[in-house]
């Protein structure tokens, strides 16, 4: 009888292994989207990333209710595997980064040394910073317990390997939004932990005025240090305030409603456009302003993109999700959830298709716990999620794509047109694809198509050259007010630009459309503006426009 109760509780207990692991390898599959790089078509593009997604959520939901058809309330397995999996994720993007740092490794991007898996090393650290308090987590557990298993034992080295692999990449990245974010969210996890908040309760009765002088010192602390950072790299700074602001005149426009999914873009340009338009800025604004595709505040895109009342919303289920985490004392989860939450009000973590399902994962694990309905919730959502990826993929397209790119970059446009168009129904809502077709009819003389289709690229694209093309598609036909209307619309979206200017003198040299005056105050502003960056394409602009201005006057001193 003895044996025979013996054999059923090992097997259970090897049943349990297996349903543990399965659980695992669903999540797993999932989150390793973050390593997915191709190099198929141009780092930017998402597309993989998304297909992937998409055939890994049937993985995902296949694991997970065979998990629930198990009957065992003991097992927290979601989420000790979402909690190991981004350990171990965690851990290959910071070797991968040790290997970019030391040569070993190739970036992703060609200005950057340090991405891991990422393209440019912003959602990298922040990615990194993710995973930080999840590590401490799980390290300050094991290591409080007495007695460790050998598996329990493997955790504690890896979670603390871990962590000092982070701490050594993290640096590197010359994040500071990432940097605050780790360092926020590892006291928080390490406080709580310790339990701070109790003993600060009792410091505070026993000697206030201690309290408030390490108060005071602390907070100047904390001014100095951003000071620091913020000087650190001044002008990207001050590109986000400028970006934050803009972005909340768009929001204003409408607050209730927003723009739509992938709508930021032209709000942004519009806002941008209206902003400088008014001659109300500081040199410094004119100086940073760019034509950005993110916020780098997810909370300000969510309310450009959907209005206030979704944001409020979104904010309410992350506030339930962490206070079902810290009751529960799911402290490594929440820590995680802190991070991305202090990281996206500096970056954009919710754009790239690999950081946004480690969050959603880990506002689940605050949530799931044990329970079956929570989880099968869960699992619905993720499944309809990798439905409407599988039926919304343009990663074959996206291949396509790349090889006409090929032929534009060369110069071959009348096959690259061919490609363009035939991609045109499944890519006409990517606003490079649009910019790269409209710029190719332009490069034809097909000048009225090529107005169409740049027309559409505004909606989806911020590039300023949009409105550059279409002004001269317009002087081309002979149009040339609507020429200067578009190069104006240029001016007023990126001031810093020279090169609108120098099609603007161009336009008012033409002979059918000239403009004396309007050609040396627009002469002026092309020979005496500062560029970002010194080019021979500047240098040419400024010899062409002096010639121009020289034949103008050479004409006016003749007539007189």
């Amino acid at each position: 009888m003895k044996e025979r109760i013996y054999y059923v509780n090992t097997s259970w207990i090897k049943l349990r292994v297996i349903v543990s692991l399965i659980v695992f390898v669903g999540v797993i599959s999932f989150l390793g989207v973050v390593l997915i790089s191709p190099d198929h078509f141009d780092t930017g593009e998402m597309a993989y990333q998304k297909m992937w997604l998409s055939r890994m959520a049937v993985v995902f939901a296949v694991c997970s209710l065979f998990s629930l058809s198990i009957n065992d309330k003991k097992e927290d397995r979601f989420y000790h595997s979402v909690i190991w999996s981004l350990i171990l994720l965690g851990g290959v993007e910071a070797i991968w980064g040790l290997g970019q740092i030391y040569g070993q490794v190739a970036s992703h991007h060609s200005l950057f040394a340090l991405t891991g898996s990422f393209y440019n090393p912003g959602p990298y650290s922040g990615y990194l910073a993710m995973v930080f308090p999840v590590c401490i987590g799980e390290w300050l557990l094991l290591k409080d317990k007495a007695n460790r298993d050998r598996m329990e034992q493997g955790k504690y080295y890896i979670s603390l390997g871990v962590i000092l692999l982070i701490l050594c990449v993290l640096p590197a990245g010359m994040s500071r939004s990432a940097w605050l974010a780790t360092a926020v969210s590892g006291l928080w996890v390490y406080g709580v932990h310790y339990s701070w908040g109790i003993r600060l309760r009792k410091v505070v009765k026993k000697d206030k005025k201690k309290v408030f002088l390490v108060a005071a010192i602390g907070l100047v602390v904390v001014s100095a240090s951003g000071f620091a950072l913020f000087f650190l790299k001044a002008d990207s700074a001050s590109g986000r305030l400028l970006m934050w602001k803009v972005t909340s005149m768009a929001i204003t426009e409408r607050p209730l409603t927003g723009y739509g999914s992938d709508g930021f873009v032209h709000a942004y340009g519009i806002a941008q456009e209206k902003y400088f338009a008014n001659a109300n800025y500081s040199e410094t604004e004119e100086w940073v302003a760019g034509s950005p595709e993110y916020a780098f505040n997810e909370y300000l895109q969510g309310a450009v993109e959907h209005g206030i009342p979704f944001l409020l919303a979104m904010l309410s289920i992350i506030g339930f999700s962490l206070w079902k985490g810290v009751t529960e004392k799911r402290f490594s989860t929440c820590g995680g959830v802190i991070s991305v939450l202090i990281f996206a009000c500096f970056s954009y973590p919710m754009q790239i298709p690999g950081f946004a399902v480690a969050f959603y994962f880990l506002l689940a694990a605050c949530i799931v716990g044990r329970s079956r309905f929570y989880m099968l919730l869960f699992t619905v959502m993720i499944t309809l999620w990798g439905i409407f990826y599988w039926n919304h993929n343009w990663y074959d397209a996206c291949k396509r794509w790349s090889s006409c790119k090929m032929l534009y970059k060369i110069g071959a446009y009348q096959a690259a047109k061919e490609g363009y168009e035939s991609l045109y129904s499944e890519l006409n809502s990517n606003g490079a694809f649009l910019f790269e077709y409209g710029h190719c009819l332009h490069k034809l003389k097909d000048y009225e198509s090529s107005t169409k289709i740049l027309e559409k690229a505004i909606v989806h694209c911020n590039d300023p050259m949009v409105l550059n093309i279409i002004g001269k598609n317009y002087q081309a036909e002979g149009e040339y007010g609507k020429a200067e209307g578009w190069l104006i619309r240029s001016t007023h979206r990126l001031p810093n630009r020279i090169y609108p200017y120098y099609l603007l003198a161009k336009l008012y040299a033409e002979p059918g459309y000239r403009q004396p005056e309007k050609l040396k105050r627009t002469a002026e502003i092309v020979l005496t503006k500062e560029p970002k960056v010194q080019s021979t394409a500047v240098k040419e602009m400024r010899e062409e426009v002096k010639t121009l201005v020289v034949s103008l006057n050479g004409n006016g001193s003749g007539s007189n």
